[in-house]
């Protein structure tokens, strides 16, 4: 009974950790120029400098930060620089670099795969309500506010307190009409990318230049008696966002953690440099100085248009629906606000429509893989389809079909319609904190995959056989824990510290593993600790200092035992430098802002992942094309 329940359970582990076999399609045509450096920052700036920027600001500077955004900016920048450089480490283990979805599906399992997608789906339907109310409050800035005055007087008393003020029938509008646009296959013209990413490089270059030109110095040195006034004069000062102390940096030193985990969002699109640079002609450099470059230029946009804001209103008086056209009324150039509101107006919808592309390809590839239902993978008519053949690295035989060219109606109307029943319910506010939970938690998931593949041996031949090999063969490889067991726990420790072999082992790769995940656990505790204790902690209290001191010696003794492990000496066109300190550098800031993010956002966070879970243990592990493929490895070699 125990020999059956153990081979049942290590057949379920094996489910959950099998990868994606790789396989390289022969290309059309051998005349595309690949890519260069310059190309890949085009592609990165145009994936960047996008919504983020005209959503973010106006509330991040007017109820958290104050003009010292740049600040919160420049943290969430270089922060997500590192996650950057290990999406492009993990992505050159990949033959074909794609979605973070199927570059963990290739190098990480399926159950993490799905994770991945599982995330990135919600974070892509968020950004696509966020988005379309951005863009429905600036044309109803641009009208009047008509619209949400009317909306606000017949609905404010009959919404619950979770959701928000008012529907947003305007942006449920807008989605669901390019959905139905994005079915009919609109959106295939190159003449649209180069048309709103010269349009916008436009706007944002005339805010930043005529927002310095009109802007006021003083408005970054604001003090109390300045906000006092305001609200005197308004009459209302709850408009006038949080009360503060005014000067550069108005908020307490937890708002600046707070606002750089929400500006997060306004860096994200490295995907794209990756996707396109696996082509590039000097790999080892141009994806990583792509990257680095794009970052640094977009920084540079923000940091230009936030402070050009901040200059040009004090920060308790930015307008949140529709920041930058009001705030060229504030400076009293009327005619500026219709030149930023249609530029704005543009760019959000062509952001709208990149998106909702992305998130229809995705759930597209998820259903193919069967991971999500198939028939969200259905495509209507599918006269060009045709059937394959693909011989793997362990020459088995795959039988794939190939996508016709048709669209997937149901992978867009599906993902479509629920972003759409999000804008039109849902707080703004709400919706770009859980954006920017999503990115904080897609960074550290793709900083630790980087760190476990480091340090796993190559995989040679087929993975279900060094699968199978590993689970019934373990002691065929010395490990750390398997050396001088009479040795008791001071062998273990010196195993630990001088590994038996120069290369990953299979014993070596699960204590990275364990240890990773460990190094986890400690952050999470040490990051809680110092969020709801932080002034006792430092202010000298015995036992709450003592706890922390420990936890920052077990967290270095454990980031030293992954450091000391043998790492894969497989060539990559780029490997992160000083990989152990990156990872805890990167996962310490992006664990503590994730703690930093309200209570309705972690649960909110829980239901999506509980649907999710539900999703692949009812379905998903049953019906992957993988499993599948598996199960019928016979017929398929006897087909060729």
């Amino acid at each position: 009974m125990s020999t059956m329940l153990g081979q049942y359970l290590r057949q379920f582990g094996q489910k959950l950790v099998r990868r994606k076999p790789q396989f390289r399609e022969e290309p059309e045509s051998s005349e595309t120029h690949p890519p260069n450096t310059l190309d890949l920052v085009v592609i990165g700036l145009d994936n960047m400098l996008g919504a983020g920027i005209y959503i973010l600001i106006g509330g991040v500077a007017k109820y958290v930060a104050g003009p010292a955004i740049i600040l919160f900016l420049l943290v969430a920048g270089l922060t997500t620089v590192l996650s950057g450089l290990c999406y492009v480490e993990l992505a050159a283990g990949v033959e074909r670099p794609g979605t973070v979805y199927f570059i963990s599906y290739v190098t990480m399992g399926r159950l993490y795969a799905f994770i991945s997608g599982w995330n990135l789906l919600l974070y892509l339907i968020i950004a696509t309500a966020c988005i379309a109310q951005a863009w429905s409050s600036t044309f109803d800035s641009l009208i009047g506010n008509h619209i949400s005055e009317a909306l606000g007087g017949t609905f404010s008393l009959q919404m619950p307190s979770f959701l928000a003020s008012f529907p947003d029938f305007l942006a449920l509008g807008l989605v669901l009409l390019l959905t139905g646009l994005l079915a009919l296959r609109v959106y295939e013209s190159t003449l649209i990318y180069k048309v709103f990413t010269g349009l916008n490089i436009l706007v944002l270059s005339f805010i930043i230049v005529f927002g310095f030109i009109k802007g006021d110095l003083h408005n970054w040195k604001l003090m109390e008696q300045d906000y006092q006034l305001a609200a005197a004069g308004s009459g209302d000062a709850y408009s006038l966002g949080l009360r503060s102390s005014g000067r550069f940096g108005p908020f307490a030193f937890d708002a600046v953690l707070q606002g750089a985990a929400t500006c997060f969002y306004a860096f994200v699109g490295f995907a794209g440099i990756v996707s396109a640079g696996s082509k590039a002609s000097r790999l080892q450099w141009s994806m990583p100085l792509a990257v680095v470059i794009s970052f640094f230029i977009c920084f540079l946009v923000c940091f230009g248009v936030s402070a050009a804001l901040t200059l040009m209103v004090p920060y308790y008086l930015i307008q949140l629906e529709s920041p930058l056209p009001q705030a060229f009324i504030c400076v009293g150039w009327d005619s500026a606000k219709y030149v930023v509101a249609v530029g704005t107006l543009c760019i959000l919808l062509y952001s709208l429509l990149s998106i909702m592309f992305i998130m229809a390809q995705l759930t597209y590839a998820m259903a193919e893989d069967g991971l999500l239902f198939r028939g969200l993978a259905w495509i209507p008519a599918p006269t060009d389809a045709r059937t394959i053949m693909i011989r793997t690295t362990n020459a088995r035989i795959i039988v794939r079909t190939v996508a016709p060219t048709g669209t997937p109606i149901m992978a867009v109307l599906v993902p479509g319609t629920l972003a759409a029943v999000m804008a039109l319910l849902f707080d703004f506010t709400d919706l770009v904190d859980l954006m920017s939970f999503h990115s904080l938690l897609a960074y550290f998931l793709v900083t630790f995959s980087v760190l476990v593949l480091r340090c796993q041996r190559a995989q040679n031949g087929s993975q279900e056989k060094t699968e199978e090999e590993t689970e019934t063969n373990p002691e065929v490889e010395g490990g750390p824990l398997e050396s001088e067991p009479e040795a008791g726990i001071s062998g273990i420790l010196k195993s630990l510290w001088f590994p038996p072999s120069t290369i990953p082992t299979w014993k070596s790769g699960r204590i990275v593993y364990g240890c990773a995940s460990l190094l986890v656990l400690l952050l999470i505790i040490l990051s809680l600790i110092l969020y709801r204790w932080s002034s006792q902690v430092f202010s000298g209290d015995p036992v709450l200092t003592t706890v922390a001191v420990l936890l920052l010696l077990l967290i270095t003794g454990v980031t030293v035992i992954i450091w000391r492990q043998p790492q894969n000496p497989s060539t990559l066109p780029f490997r992160v430098p000083a990989m152990p300190a990156v990872f805890l550098v990167s996962t310490s800031v992006n664990i503590y802002l994730m703690i930093q993010m309200t209570t309705r956002t972690w649960a909110q966070f829980g239901i999506w992942m509980a649907i999710g879970f539900a999703i692949y243990f009812g379905y998903g592990i049953r019906h992957s094309l993988e499993e599948n493929n598996d199960q019928q490895p016979a017929a398929s070699t006897s087909k060729t």
